[in-house]
């Protein structure tokens, strides 16, 4: 499995723009915006924070995640299967299994990576803290993680080209963005919206990074959100993927 891992990542990194476009953008949008005067002023409406202190800094981590999940890793896995690369493999001892495994794990490492650049250039550069409740924040990462890229095979498996994956994980990523809170603080949003935002797969995500990031603990709703999001499309990419 490792020497799997290894094999991909070298693929992986032959064309490095989606891993580096993955990383530098949140790094470039946490490091410029938070140099605006009006991201470091305490807000009401974000109960007397800085928009710096939790809210920029969580959804440049969910950005990241999200474009590993729901763009780069359907792109790749799609092109593996209309290439003959998973049909090859199902023909020798290597399961296809293998590689989707290895996949999600370079694709998870780009997030990681990504994720404690933003904590650590944050805090040296703007002074952004540390997450607060930083086990926590750690465990809720790993899991909205997962269920995003449970959501990212489940659009490999139904994406019929490779052309129009990338596509199809835009076309779920930007609305999910939206009612996360990435352009509007959720706090300002309708409570309808907000609301509904709380069973999609993904403001739970952001909420729960910013709850620990401030030192809090992540709601419960939100926590079975996530799981409940990683089981379903779990089993729905195991039932409808396409090996050919």
């Amino acid at each position: 499995m490792n020497k799997m891992i290894l094999t991909e990542a070298k693929l992986f990194f032959r064309e490095p723009s989606g891993p580096l476009f993955a990383i530098l953008l949140p790094l470039v949008l946490l490091l410029g915006l938070g140099s605006i005067s009006g991201f470091q002023e305490a807000s009401p409406e974000l109960g007397g924070q800085r928009p710096i202190d939790t809210q920029l800094p969580g959804m440049m981590v969910i950005l990241s995640v999200v474009t590993m999940a729901l763009t780069a890793l359907p792109a790749v896995l799609v092109t593996y299967r209309e290439s003959g690369v998973l049909r090859r493999m199902s023909t020798t001892p290597v399961s296809p299994v293998r590689l989707l495994v290895a996949q999600v794990v370079n694709n998870l490492g780009v997030a990681v990576l990504a994720t404690a650049l933003l904590v650590v250039l944050g805090n040296l550069v703007l002074g952004v803290a540390a997450p607060r409740n930083f086990l926590a924040f750690v465990g809720v990462f790993l899991l909205g993680s997962a269920s995003m890229f449970g959501l990212g095979l489940l659009i490999a498996a139904v994406a019929p080209s490779a052309k129009s994956a990338p596509g199809i994980g835009s076309l779920v990523m930007f609305p999910l963005l939206f009612v996360g809170g990435m352009w509007i603080p959720r706090e300002l949003m309708p409570d309808l919206m907000r609301r509904i935002g709380d069973f999609l797969p993904l403001a739970p995500f952001a909420q729960a990074l910013r709850d620990t990031w401030a030192g809090h603990a992540p709601q419960p709703l939100h926590l079975v959100v996530m799981a409940a999001t990683l089981l379903v499309t779990g089993v729905l990419a195991a039932r409808l993927f396409r090996w050919e």
